[in-house]
């Protein structure tokens, strides 16, 4: 996820864009979200998805340098900050936000769940200016958006995984940035992960019927591959009496927003999306994620499981994978 801004005191410069299928979340291997072509689904071992939680006791507990009230906002936003009972910042917050208010070009690496998006968003709340995403086809429009920047201007990048591309990506976005990584793994430590083996697409919706009808699977996060199948398995789960909403791109805001907020609210126990929910959504007390289709890359999984066991709770992430 990245920010860019015009630095203060820069001069502006002038410079002279329906999925298909007829199965349970599935088709189009070679699709993202369901609607245009992205790149073709990297193949993910098996034992990717496998992975041992670490009880909270083992944590080395972060000592912040700072509090809230030592950052220089202004006194609205730190009003709003101490009410909203925050008084000491997380890791990424306490050591990027100084680097950001002086002014340099950032990469702050952090796991999801520990407040990545506070960490850019106050500073930018506070120069009244809210972030853009390098994932899902959006980069063809932030290069639109940097060639149309001044030359003098202020780039944030905040992510839970960096690839050799992205790195690239950044030494053509940014100048100079201080790094700051507070990561602790590769995933996230308190999320328990599993696969579960089905031999078909009809298995694997029966299998996630029976999984979401136990005991503990109380808020849900279900990620499907495409728009099409993401609904029809909202649908099917809706009318096989689990109260579930869907979220994917054709979608409007509206919509998406109602969902969200009915599934925040607990009105419905699962939400099925694609992976337009995969980033940047803090849901509160997420039990599960449930990879119903295999994500397009690795780092794409490390994004969606982060939904759950945020700010260092616990949590459980079930993949489906073909039968061996």
């Amino acid at each position: 996820m990245a920010f860019t801004q015009q630095r203060r005191g820069a001069r502006p410069q002038n410079n002279s864009r329906p999925s298909g299928g007829r199965s349970f979340g599935g088709g189009g291997g070679g699709r993202r979200g369901g609607g245009s072509r992205g790149p073709a689904k990297k193949y993910i071992h098996p034992s990717k998805f496998i992975n041992k939680a670490v009880a909270k006791a083992d944590e080395v507990v972060y000592e912040s340098k700072h509090k809230f009230v030592d950052f220089p906002f202004g006194s609205e936003l730190k009003h709003n900050i101490v009410s909203k009972g925050y008084e000491t910042p997380s890791a990424i917050q306490d050591q990027a936000i100084p680097y950001i208010i002086e002014g340099r070009d950032v990469i702050g690496l952090a796991n999801t769940g520990t407040g990545k998006t506070a960490a850019f968003l106050l500073p930018i709340i506070e120069r009244q200016s809210g972030d853009r995403m390098l994932d899902m086809g959006f980069l063809p429009d932030i290069r639109q958006i940097v060639d149309a920047m001044p030359q003098e201007r202020q780039t944030l990048f905040f992510s839970a995984t960096i690839t050799p591309e992205i790195t690239a990506l950044t030494k053509t976005f940014l100048k100079d940035p201080a790094t700051v990584s507070v990561r602790t793994s590769e995933t996230a430590e308190h999320v328990e992960q599993d696969v579960i083996e089905a031999r078909d697409k009809t298995h694997k919706v029966d299998l996630l019927t029976e999984l979401l009808q136990q005991d503990g699977y109380d808020k849900v996060l279900v990620f499907g591959e495409t728009k099409f199948g993401v609904q029809r398995l909202s649908d099917h789960l809706h009318n096989s009496g689990i109260p579930s909403v869907a979220i994917h791109g054709n979608k409007n805001q509206s919509q998406r927003s109602k969902a969200l907020k009915q599934f925040k609210d607990e009105r419905v126990r699962v939400l099925v999306a694609t992976d337009v929910a995969a980033r940047g959504l803090d849901i509160p007390n997420v039990t599960h994620v449930i990879n119903f289709d295999t994500p397009q890359t690795y780092e794409d999984y490390v994004h969606r499981i982060g939904r759950t066991g945020r700010g260092g709770a616990s949590g459980r992430a079930h993949t489906f994978i073909d039968a061996r």
